[in-house]
């Protein structure tokens, strides 16, 4: 793992979100479409969402090693991305949650937090709620999901490009 993050350990505790976009390995970006995230071809007509992104403020608190905990959310519709078993899978979920609420809750809210890691550019995004399961994508025009069979056919490296 590198140690090169968007984020310095300073910004934990800032209290503003970053702005950025997401694009997977096979140059797709997220959009937001019939109350989901799907991936579809970059070009020029297809405007990606900007995800919000927060450090935990309690990070001692979760599992130290795997990354770093982040609340990731979508601005327009204001939503957070979230992990909930259903039908006993652990499933992604956007949630009408103000990433600001998340971060300043008094403890961590773990079903809206990922682990950030950054390695050789790429960055991928682990549940904490559900350790193993990762944000992954999977083909043009299909909603972004959990998966914890990494190796497979999913795209679960993606390259987050901070704006702010």
């Amino acid at each position: 793992m590198s140690s090169k993050h968007p984020f310095s350990p300073a910004i934990a505790g800032k209290g503003t979100p970053d702005f950025g976009v997401v694009v997977d390995v096979d140059q797709q970006v997220w959009i937001f479409r019939d109350q989901a995230l799907v991936s579809v071809p970059q070009n020029y007509t297809v405007t990606p969402v900007t995800v919000t992104i927060l450090p935990c403020k309690y990070p001692e608190s979760l599992e130290q090693g795997k990354g770093i905990p982040i609340y990731l959310g979508i601005q327009n519709p204001d939503k957070c991305l979230c992990c909930k078993e259903v039908n006993g899978h652990p499933t992604l979920l956007l949630k009408e949650e103000k990433i600001l609420d998340l971060y300043h809750h008094p403890k961590p809210m773990k079903p809206f937090l990922f682990y950030h890691t950054r390695t050789s550019g790429m960055s991928t995004f682990e549940s904490v709620a559900f350790p193993g399961s990762f944000i992954a994508s999977s083909g043009t025009g299909r909603p972004i999901f959990l998966t914890s069979k990494k190796w497979e056919h999913y795209n679960i490296n993606f390259n987050l490009d901070i704006k702010s």
